[in-house]
């Protein structure tokens, strides 16, 4: 029996994460990477494989049976995988940008002394990813769900050990992510356990057919698609469970790039667009996923305005670019989701690899120069130097090639046309102004935000005179780093094409019914881009030029601190976690503790009372009672000489006995008769 690329897809990153995993102590750099890359793009290539065969299947849907997992009673599980148009979109996507992140980090993690682990960890990230959105029913789904959170964790917590106290908050990041999703996932295995419950079945195809039969909006249909959002809310971060991404941060940029872009965020959107059917037949559940996407992609764009930090100013506006996936999704329209979900990809881990060729550059630049942190202002803020914008500027002559690739990436996310994200977001805007306008002005004002705060960015990042030693002594980073990127460019510049107003190629792929195009939506698009951008040259280009050889102070925050530093902070939903939730959850903590060192203190005394006791038991031993034997035993010994002496052996005395106690007896007799 011929293997199913399929299998290949999720096999091939295992096998590359095994030989690195046992040869590790073996091999020296590049091998680890150049093994994890041949995995990963032999992944690439079975995936397109597998897109071949969704065509020649009946129904368009290829089962791969593996083997029988679970058999109990009811429950009948199979380790099953399902190729359709969905999952064979996200295949080719995951693999194809997996596998550049891939070659970025053969350059980026250069010189670390985890270098083998670092790829055996994202191997494995990727097989997990695969399995997720690869899988024919809902556990099996489970598994590859949870291996992305443990490999979330190990990545982003991999620089554990750095000096300073970076790498407790690195490994603090790691737990922070992992204890968020887990709270997602709690209500996940409550949409689960309900699906098995009512359809006595986890296998999509089961669940879906008795969910039809259900009417629309059936309690039982929102309470399971409320479940499986909280699920999706906790790997999307979205509101309210968002607060772990901007700290994901914390790990190495090919991880940030690889989370934030192919893998981990999307998975949430994937989930729902897996369980359409269940969400169609739930209205309630869909306002509420459009009222989510709307507040987080709000609430991502602003806090990404007031952001120092380069990478958190993308990590905010992944959270709202979510959010507008989560929207389209609430609303219907599925196949804009899935076209922005690929766009976003691209240009999302074109920016995050850029940032890390900015990054990267800059502790070059500091390592050579002795260029220490400590000398400059800033640093009791929350961006680590070299990750801080006020201190760079300039760039765009010391790393041309970066610039354009940065830029790029820059002017998709702010949907300037013809590039992707500016098809993909006029999609959803096109599908929201006709059908939830609320929400159009709402995503509206969002994508507004997004311009202003990516020429922000783009402004403090490569304008203006180098604000540092480091920026200016910056040079370009290697060839197997900025390859990537002018991949990932190319990608943003044609990836429009994928999905045409009036032609598209995504929408017939997946049998969907073509959407419509709004002229009027797609020049207030492009009206709102150019004014963000405008707006932030405006505002910035003067900062920057005033700011060189100095910190630079936003000119923002010179009008409006307070409001600057709650965005900065993520509109303070984090710190209210941390006074409520998390300051709770340690009292609890101390409570117990406190109350077990009082046991074990109540322990100790008892154990210190039952010792006395025993020794004074062991004293009264020794004196009372052994006193009382002695003195019982002085009493028979003087009784029996007494009684020795009365036996004379003389006949007489004998008969003197006998008379007198047959006379004690007649005297009892005659005194008990008297009486009755």
């Amino acid at each position: 029996m011929p293997v199913h690329p399929v299998i290949l897809v999720i096999l091939l990153p295992l096998l590359g994460m095994l030989a690195n995993l046992s040869l590790a102590h073996r091999l020296r750099e590049p091998i680890p990477g150049l093994i994890a890359i041949t995995a990963a793009g032999s992944a690439f290539f079975a995936a397109l494989w597998a897109a071949g065969t969704v065509g020649a299947a009946p129904d368009g849907v290829v089962h791969v049976h593996l083997l029988e997992w679970i058999a109990v009673g009811a429950l009948q599980v199979p380790w099953a995988l399902r190729v359709d148009a969905l999952s064979a979109a996200m295949m080719v996507m995951i693999t194809g940008v997996g596998t550049l992140i891939h070659l970025y980090a053969v350059g980026y993690m250069r010189g670390d002394s985890r270098y083998a682990r670092f790829f055996v960890y994202l191997n494995l990230f990727l097989a997990a990813m695969l399995l997720l959105i690869s899988a024919d029913n809902y556990l099996v789904l489970f598994v590859g769900w949870e291996g992305v959170g443990v490999c979330s964790y190990l990545l982003i917590g991999f620089w554990f050990d750095k000096p300073h106290g970076q790498g407790v908050k690195n490994s603090t990041a790691g737990r922070k992510a992992f204890i968020v999703n887990r709270i997602g996932d709690a209500g996940l295995l409550i949409g689960f356990g309900l699906l098995f419950w009512n359809f006595d079945s986890l296998q999509f195809d089961a669940v879906f057919a008795g969910a039809s039969l259900l009417p629309a909006g059936d309690p039982l249909l929102v309470a399971i698609t409320i479940g499986l959002l909280l699920g999706a809310l906790g790997k999307s971060a979205q509101i309210p469970l968002f607060v772990w991404l901007p700290e994901a941060m914390a790990g190495p940029t090919p991880v940030s790039a690889l989370i934030h872009a192919a893998t981990m965020v999307t998975a949430g959107v994937f989930l729902i667009l897996r369980s359409e059917v269940l969400f169609t037949l739930a209205p309630v559940s869909q306002s509420l996923i459009v009222a989510i996407g709307v507040l987080t992609a709000l609430l991502g764009a602003s806090a990404a305005v007031a952001q120092r930090d380069i990478k958190r100013t993308l990590a905010y506006s992944t959270i709202s670019q979510l959010g507008f996936m989560m929207a389209a999704v609430g609303m219907g329209a599925y196949t804009a989701a899935l076209f922005h979900l690929i766009t976003h990809a691209c240009f999302k881990a074109l920016l995050f690899l850029s940032a890390g060729s900015v990054v990267h550059a800059l502790e070059g630049a500091a390592h050579h120069a002795a260029d220490s942190p400590s000398t400059h202002a800033g640093q009791g803020d929350d961006a680590p130097f070299p990750q801080d914008m006020r201190q760079m500027g300039g760039l765009r002559r010391r790393m041309p090639l970066t610039f354009w690739t940065y830029t790029i990436g820059a002017l998709t996310l702010a949907g300037v046309a013809p590039l992707a994200g500016y098809f993909s977001k006029d999609a959803i805007l096109g599908w929201a102004a006709e059908h939830d306008p609320a929400a159009f002005l709402a995503l509206a004002a969002a994508a507004g935000l997004t311009a202003f705060y990516v020429g922000r960015q783009w402004i403090a990042v490569f304008f203006g005179a180098p604000r540092s030693t480091m920026a200016a002594s910056a040079v370009e980073s290697p060839s197997i780093m900025t390859r990537p990127l002018l991949l990932l460019a190319g990608l943003c510049l044609v990836g429009g094409a994928l999905n045409l107003p009036g032609g598209g190629a995504l929408t017939g792929w997946l049998g969907a019914e073509e959407e419509s195009f709004h002229l009027s939506v797609a020049i207030a698009s492009l009206t709102l881009a150019a004014g963000g951008l405008g707006l932030a040259i405006l505002i910035y280009g003067r900062a920057v030029h005033r700011s060189a050889d100095a910190v630079w102070r936003d000119p923002l925050e010179t009008r409006a601190e307070r409001l600057m530093k709650v965005m900065r902070q993520g509109w303070w939903i984090d710190k209210l976690y941390r006074r409520t939730f998390i300051r709770a959850f340690k009292r609890m903590g101390l409570a117990l503790k406190a109350a077990e060192e009082t046991e074990l203190v109540f322990d100790r005394l008892t154990y210190l009372g039952y010792n006395r006791l025993t020794e004074a038991l062991a004293d009264a031993d020794e004196t009372l009672f052994e006193g009382l034997e002695h003195s019982t035993t002085d009493f028979v010994q003087e009784l029996a000489g007494a009684s020795e002496r009365t036996q004379t052996g003389q006949l007489n005395w004998n008969v003197v006995g006998i008379i007198g106690g047959l006379i004690v007896v007649f005297a009892i007799v005659a005194t008990i008769g008297a009486q009755r």
